[in-house]
């Protein structure tokens, strides 16, 4: 797959905020999906978490903040990971039994981080998919 022919296109756009228009009709707000991760950590699964570095609605450190608050033992400490020879951003990983967590930075992302790096998030995505579900 090439994949500078792939174009990262935003698809709903009854999720896009306009400030001169009526809200956005969620069926409910979720202000926190603390509690959910936590059930998810007795489960056996994987969740992939990121955050672009420039994000200044959420930032990076304050997803790394709730991510702590499960008490998941760090399996792999930071490290970073690549795209064409240059660093994408900044990986941890997590686990407790068999649930694994993965914490991903996204370089100059912000805080819808596909809009500001596609190429990037989308190797991130492949890279994290398991390869049958890629081809």
């Amino acid at each position: 797959m090439v994949f500078n022919e792939i174009e990262w296109v935003g698809c709903n756009e009854s999720l896009r905020f306009y400030y001169d228009k009526e809200p956005i009709s969620y069926t409910h707000n979720k202000w926190s999906n603390v509690a959910y991760h936590r059930h998810l950590a007795n489960k056996n699964c994987r969740s992939l978490v990121y955050s672009g570095d420039l994000d200044m609605s959420v930032s990076y450190l304050s997803t790394l903040k709730w991510i702590e608050s499960l008490n998941l033992l760090v399996n792999n400490d930071w490290g970073p990971w690549f795209v064409d020879g240059q660093v994408a951003g900044y990986t941890m990983k997590y686990l407790h039994n068999d649930y694994n967590l993965t914490f991903a930075t996204i370089k100059g992302g912000g805080h819808i981080a596909p809009d500001y790096k596609p190429n990037e998030c989308l190797m991130m995505l492949m890279r994290w998919f398991p390869m049958t579900l890629c081809k």
